[in-house]
């Protein structure tokens, strides 16, 4: 049985279960990308996250942007990324 890791809401909504491994894969990626532009938008974060999947070959299996999604919540809720500014569309970056 694959192991699970619970994940939180930044405003302390319900939190959903997921793989772990697919979290920390994702995590990677949206931690790099933020390291690497800076800032970005959701959008921004799923289509180089898709494309570093695609030239590095990862298979990804379930809605990407879903997870994605997830992932960002509960990285923004353990406070390792933040929303820049209260504009939108909304800009995400390493906190």
């Amino acid at each position: 049985m694959d192991q699970k890791i619970h994940l939180t809401h930044p405003a302390g909504k319900k939190g959903v279960s997921i793989d772990k491994g697919k979290y920390y894969v994702l995590k990677k990626a949206i931690i790099n990308c933020l390291k690497t532009k800076g800032e970005s938008t959701n959008s921004e974060l799923l289509q180089s996250i898709t494309e570093d999947f695609k030239k590095g070959k990862i298979k990804f299996e379930g809605s990407l942007a879903w997870y994605l999604e997830w992932v960002k919540l509960d990285l923004e809720a353990g406070k390792e990324i933040r929303r820049a500014g209260n504009k939108s569309p909304v800009k995400y970056v390493i906190n």
